[in-house]
């Protein structure tokens, strides 16, 4: 299972992102980096691979896309949440997999090719139509998307922990590749996301308290 280094930007900084309350989220100048600088903060962790969040493009407030590939040039793959509202909206670069969000990617998802498409839900429900996400899951196998990204907004920066029932019924319900992000809380939780056969998980808050290993996002995978 892959292990990605999870980066939120915004005003040209990491910033850490919890919960989703994205007017509150400050500069991430703790944990395993000592700079929130976007480039010195992948040198310093050295990561395999990378989810950024462009929060001033996702808000449309701005954009990092300079800063993006400089990171992804750090790194063997970079995964890039830009806020895309169309298909003529994905960012090429070296290293570079777009992800389009249902937040910002429209009512049309199967006009996407390639990427990955991020299921993005706040309580329980999938942002901004309010499905519910295994109903969406079974919908999106017709989808062209590469794989999936859960991404539980909600439990963002909380290391809540995960619910293995859900786990299982999504997994169920989706068969391409799979990752999932946010709420992850410890290597226990690395484990039950294993033995779900998700294929990736997107960490950040835990590996910064140190609960998870900083060598495994080295490494990039843990089983």
């Amino acid at each position: 299972m892959e292990l990605v280094l999870a980066m939120d930007l915004k005003e040209n900084l990491v910033v850490h992102g919890k919960s989703g309350q994205r007017e509150r989220y400050k500069p991430l100048d703790w944990g395993c980096s000592p700079t929130a600088d976007p480039a010195g903060f992948v040198r310093a962790i050295r990561p395999r691979s990378i989810y950024i969040a462009d929060l001033d493009r996702i808000t449309g407030t701005g954009s990092h896309d300079t800063i993006v590939r400089q990171c992804a040039s750090l790194v063997h793959r970079c995964y890039i949440d830009r806020g895309c509202r169309g298909p003529d909206d994905l960012l090429d670069g070296y290293h570079i997999t777009n992800i389009t969000g249902t937040e910002t990617g429209g009512s049309d998802l199967s006009c996407y090719s390639g990427g990955f498409l991020s299921l993005d839900i706040k309580a329980g429900r999938v942002i901004p139509s309010g499905r519910d996400p295994v109903d969406f899951l079974r919908e999106a196998n017709g989808w062209k998307f590469d794989g999936c990204i859960i991404l539980n907004i909600s439990a963002v920066g909380t290391e809540t922990g995960l619910d293995p029932a859900m786990l299982d019924s999504m997994r169920a319900a989706y068969h391409r590749k799979l990752f999932w992000g946010g709420g992850v809380a410890s290597q226990d939780d690395i484990a039950m996301l294993c033995d779900a056969g998700f294929d990736g998980a997107i960490i950040a808050t835990a590996l910064h308290h140190g609960k998870i290993p900083v060598d495994w996002i080295r490494r990039g995978r843990v089983c």
